[in-house]
């Protein structure tokens, strides 16, 4: 019987021996299968992934291989600046600088601070307006409802995170919007940045997409035209510190264009547009623009040419006396009261001494929808190069109630220049007189003419630094006296200190006048006193 149990249990285990072994080898199978398994997802992962970059990488090809074709030159890539907008190299922004540096300090002069927006702003905001007890949520565009028939040309960015955003069309709405956000009634300010339209580039006569403005604006209550007088100045100062040539200032003023259009029967619905269209007479001949207002703004031919009558007239304050005969004219309140603004602010501009630089003329109407007052535009005399006008602005009293949620008015006069027609002027000059601008400021070339000076070279040009004087050397440690000497001439730098062995000796070095190639022997120790001294004497020669 014992026997037997033993049987029974030996037989047993073995069986349970044997199910162990059978379960373990089950889940090691298990286990390589899920190994497998993980294996090819991984290469399918992969498989996928080099698919997508093969896919991108070629329509990345196709889209070289087209660009290419476009241009005329199969299979390469052209690199290029976006239409509209262009590069600058050293030469032409040391140009450029200069440019900014007299506008700035015209500004400063009359005592302007500046500031900064975002190149960027809101194209749609909601703001509370209080009328009466009630309070009406209105969207106020910021951007494209500013500009009249000029908001197509702004650049609309897609949305960004819940906000609809534009590219800034000038500086001037961007200024409102600052004024009446942070509540300041009264600021003279200055701002030079990037603009942006989606126009029509001509680049030889500086319009581009992308380009600065400098704007000069007066906010705050004043008395009638003392501001007004004080921004045309700032333009005429401006065009005298840049040299441009004869130019002049053609002056207008809203209420008296408003007062003739109603003097011609144009019904007020199409002020904003017939003053559009009176814009373009710069650039347009008068049947053009008469075309556009029939045709195109459905006015009828007899008012047109009404019109057309009135915007044909300038001259100065003799205009003034002449349009006061106009009995028509004189039935308009706002023809009156921009006659009477016009006669005040010439009297001003020659107080100022610029009113031989003045022009009244009619045909000035300057297109954007926010303008109130008196308007002005700068153009260049005899300009070779045809850019137009250079600088321009005028009053806009009522631009900053439109942002403030109960409807504050802030009166605002200002003036925006040009500055890439003004720098296409200036460039075009320097070209026909083929004069080269300097690109670097520096003052002191240390050369050595001897090997192995570089140290000696560092320990000059330290102490140069460290007393102020702009100065540089050669990179390379055994540099040819007679390459560093050309480097002088080319780059214009006008001194050059050379050291060798015996003037380091002696405790001296050799200070050489590029232009003339005089050398004269200074000590170490009045290095620096003999470098002023000198460039002292040739800034004044």
């Amino acid at each position: 019987m014992i026997e037997r149990l033993k049987s029974i249990h030996c037989s047993s285990k073995n069986m349970l021996d044997k199910k162990v072994r059978q379960s373990v080898a089950c889940e090691q199978s298990c286990h390589k299968l899920l190994t497998v398994i993980a294996l090819l997802a991984c290469l399918l992962i992969l498989s996928l992934l080099f698919r997508l970059i093969a896919d991108e990488v070629a329509k990345l090809l196709d889209l070289k291989a087209k660009l290419g074709e476009e241009n005329g030159c199969p299979h390469k890539l052209i690199l290029k600046t976006p239409k509209g907008t262009r590069d600058y190299n050293p030469e032409q922004m040391a140009l450029r600088l200069g440019v900014l540096e007299k506008i700035i300090a015209v500004f400063k002069r009359h005592g302007a601070e500046t500031i900064d927006t975002p190149v960027f702003e809101l194209k749609f905001i909601s703001i509370v307006l209080i009328l009466t007890d009630r309070y009406l949520l209105v969207t106020q565009d910021v951007l494209t409802g500013k500009y009249g028939e000029d908001s197509k040309l702004i650049y609309d960015l897609k949305d960004q995170g819940g906000e609809l955003l534009a590219l800034r069309y000038d500086l001037t709405v961007p200024f409102a919007r600052y004024l009446a956000m942070n509540k300041i009634s009264s600021i003279k300010r200055y701002h030079i940045a990037k603009v942006y339209r989606r126009d029509n580039p001509a680049t030889t006569k500086g319009r581009y997409r992308e380009f600065y403005q400098c704007d000069f604006d007066i906010a705050g209550q004043y008395d009638p035209m003392l501001p007004d007088a004080e921004c045309i100045r700032v333009v005429s100062e401006a065009l005298q510190a840049l040299d441009l040539g004869p130019y002049m200032i053609k002056l207008n003023h809203r209420s008296l264009l408003d007062g003739v259009f109603a003097a011609c029967g144009v019904p007020q619905s199409k002020f904003r547009s017939i003053c559009s269209a009176v814009d373009k007479l710069d650039k347009s001949p008068w049947e053009e623009v008469k075309k556009e207002m029939t045709e195109e703004k459905g006015l009828d031919e007899h008012t047109a040419d009404l019109v057309g009558n009135y915007v044909s007239q300038s001259g100065g304050v003799e205009l003034i006396a002449e349009l006061r005969k106009d009995k028509e004219l004189m039935k308009q309140p706002a023809a009156v009261q921009g006659l009477n603004s016009m006669e005040l602010l010439l009297k001003y501009c020659d107080i100022y001494k610029i009113l031989d630089k003045i022009e009244f003329d009619l045909s000035l109407a300057r297109g954007l929808d926010y303008y109130t007052g008196v308007i002005y535009e700068a153009i260049l005399c005899g300009d070779d190069v045809g850019v137009g006008s250079v600088a321009g602005g005028g009053r806009y009293d009522n631009l900053v109630g439109m942002f403030d949620s109960k409807n504050k008015t802030v009166p605002c006069v200002g003036v925006s220049l040009g500055v890439e027609r003004i720098f296409s002027v200036m460039e075009a000059k320097l070209a026909n007189k083929g004069m080269k601008t300097r690109t670097t400021q520096l003052e002191v070339f240390v050369a050595s003419a001897q090997k192995n000076m570089q140290e000696e070279r560092m320990k000059i040009l330290v102490d140069l630094w460290e007393a102020g004087v702009k100065a540089e050397h050669s990179y390379k440690k055994n540099a040819k006296i007679l390459q560093q000497l050309q480097h002088c001439e080319e780059n214009g730098i006008p001194l050059a200190i050379i050291i060798g062995e015996g003037e380091l000796a002696k405790g001296e070095v050799t200070l050489r006048v590029v232009s003339t190639r005089e050398e004269t022997r200074v000590s170490r120790n009045n290095l620096v006193e003999e470098i002023r001294k000198r460039l002292g004497a040739l800034s004044g020669a």
